[in-house]
């Protein structure tokens, strides 16, 4: 059996009176990164209100989707200007993973005299990322996304208060929950999962089964709120320790082209995943491979039965294909309105930047470009 090393650097604080730990930090000068959105809709001060009376802060809000690196540059500009003593990230995956990689460079830049703590909270249930040593970044120029994956980055604090989360609209709240349900299935099946990661993975699985669609259909429930945010750093956990794989792998390289929402794009790919992961292909009397065995055993959280793991892996995908519909999701990147022009001219470079991908190396079964290729003309209609 191989060595494990398991840990957990980040400290979480979660639920009610998460907000009010903010008011025992004092003398600081915290460099406040997020998003345009929640400085112009007033959300920020719910966090900047328990921290302005005992310390100084600068907000630097020039924040966008799927950061860019020139954004970056322009914030470790700023913390270096004023002469920032600690970070706090607040918003979804994007805000977190642009501080992350700004405490990264700036730590570079300086030759290791300045490592910031980072405070992460996230405004949405999905990315994770308040406890993940991954950040991805953009290359506009070149279309191209690449993960930073490194234990300096990893937040000190990760505060999950579902208050924070309440007001995401409903395609916001399904895009980031099934964001959630790809990080515990890739990690299910990763090859690098253990015992540890396996726990987190299951229980993540069944939390998103349980609140996603409740969350759905009513976002003021505060206590379906709350589960998912969980659900959601819980997932986070788990693929930190084992990676991710080829849904991810394809996200990445897909989302850099197409702009479709992260969450989203994984749901899409989800279905063709589990099926080539799972060697559907060959049959379900086939003998099922280790994938296979892993899906039938979450398959079985969720009342499915099958007299093979394979009968139980296709009712998987079905039943991830119903709950994907009742969610309002589209089921294809036509759906979503990605032109057949526009596929065709990046399929190709899609599939060669998915199998770069630093997410695809922990996948159970490698790919080809072809399996790529194919996959994504399975997810185009």
């Amino acid at each position: 059996m191989r060595l494990e090393k398991i840990q957990f650097k980040t400290q979480i604080w979660s639920g009610d009176g998460a907000l009010s730990g903010l008011e025992d930090i004092h003398d600081q000068r915290i460099f406040v990164v997020t998003d345009p959105f929640m400085v112009e809709s007033g959300s920020l001060s719910k966090i900047t209100d328990h921290l302005e009376a005992k310390n100084e802060l600068s907000i630097f809000s020039d924040i966008q989707p799927d950061p860019p690196i020139t954004k970056i540059t322009k914030g470790i500009a700023a913390l270096q200007e004023f002469k920032a003593t600690l970070l706090v990230a607040v918003g979804g995956g994007s805000a977190i993973d642009a501080t992350k990689a700004m405490k990264y460079f700036a730590k570079q830049a300086s030759h290791g005299e300045v490592d910031l703590d980072l405070i992460a909270v996230p405004t949405t249930s999905g990315t994770g990322s308040e406890v993940t040593n991954f950040a991805v970044i953009t290359d506009s120029e070149k279309g191209i996304k690449y993960p930073l994956v490194t234990d300096e980055i990893l937040p000190k604090i990760a505060l999950l208060d579902a208050n924070l989360v309440v007001s995401a609209p409903q395609h916001i709240t399904v895009d980031t929950g099934m964001d959630v349900l790809t990080h515990c299935l890739e990690a299910y099946v990763s090859i690098n999962a253990n015992d540890f990661s396996d726990a987190l993975a299951e229980k993540g699985f069944r939390m998103v089964f349980e609140y996603l669609q409740r969350v759905s259909d009513d976002g003021s429930d505060l206590e379906a709120r709350q589960k998912m945010h969980d659900a959601s750093c819980i997932a986070g956990m788990a693929f930190n320790l084992v990676n991710l794989g080829l849904n991810h792998g394809i996200a990445h390289a897909a989302g850099a082209q197409y702009h479709i929402p992260h969450g989203r794009l994984n749901t899409i790919l989800m279905p063709h995943i589990i099926e080539f992961n799972a060697e559907m292909e060959k049959g379900i009397m086939e003998t099922p491979n280790q994938a296979a065995i892993k899906y039938a055993k979450l398959a079985r959280f969720l009342g499915i039965r099958g007299s093979n793991p394979k009968i139980a892996v296709r009712s998987l995908i079905n039943h991830i294909i119903q709950f994907r519909k009742k969610l309002n999701m589209p089921a294809t990147f036509q759906d979503y309105g990605i032109s057949h022009e526009l596929f065709e001219q990046t399929k190709h470079e899609i599939a060669e930047a998915a199998l770069k991908d630093g997410t695809t190396a922990a996948n159970p079964r490698v790919p080809s470009a072809d399996d790529v290729i194919k996959i994504l003309e399975t997810s185009y209609s």
